[in-house]
């Protein structure tokens, strides 16, 4: 395992570099995004029914789209819907990522925290892995996640400026901030990936495995 912890300003430097002469492309992908959404909750109840149920979907999407820009790649726009090409298993994965951190939010906030940290990995898993399911994802993402939770939520925490000074543009600069900070997310995931942290361990088979739906 490789000691070197990156910091989270070498992880946002990555994701500029990274997005370098794809800033206009990634603003046009959270355009789309964003429009997609607002044309379907824009349906009352039905249209709500159809974002939940496809929400898993496009995440998927999203964080495939993101995680290739991380890699050096030009994802085409389309890869949006590439989710839907592993529409069960996606759903499975935002609807249990969902009830468990619903179940911890009825302890308190902090935990429902924690347990979103641990989870915050699983869709770049599922798309790293297709073939495995969503319970799966989120046990890998509970591995690769130890130790690792406090140095994630500080990251998230080093946008909360940013977010702000997007609501003097009237939301019009979320549209660089978002892949900004997918951007900056997916070389996380990299970055954890490569260190091989616990997540090898957690691959390997053991005597009593645990419960598919634990959290």
């Amino acid at each position: 395992m490789n000691a070197f912890m990156v910091t989270r300003s070498e992880l946002r430097a990555r994701a500029r570099h990274s997005l370098s002469g794809q800033w206009g492309r990634t603003a046009l992908f959270m355009l789309l995004v964003f429009a997609i959404c607002a044309a379907v909750n824009a349906v009352p109840v039905f249209g709500e029914i159809v974002s939940f149920i496809c929400s898993g979907a496009l995440s998927l999407g999203l964080f495939g789209f993101f995680l290739s820009i991380a890699r050096g790649r030009r994802p085409e726009l389309a890869e949006m819907f590439s989710g839907f090409g592993n529409f069960l298993r996606a759903f499975l994965l935002c609807l249990l990522t969902a009830i468990f951190t619903m179940l911890w939010t009825l302890l308190l906030v902090i935990p429902s925290i924690i347990a979103a940290l641990r989870y915050s990995q699983a869709y770049f898993i599922m798309k790293d892995h297709p073939d495995i399911g969503a319970s799966e994802a989120i046990r890998r993402s509970k591995a690769m996640m130890i130790g690792q939770k406090w140095r994630l939520f500080v990251l998230y925490l080093s946008f909360i400026g940013w977010f702000i000074l997007c609501l003097f543009t009237l939301g019009i600069g979320l549209l660089w901030l978002y892949p900004y900070f997918y951007a900056t997310m997916a070389h996380f995931y990299e970055d954890l990936r490569q260190r091989g942290e616990p997540v090898q361990t957690a691959f390997a088979p053991t005597p009593t495995p645990p419960p598919p739906y634990s959290f």
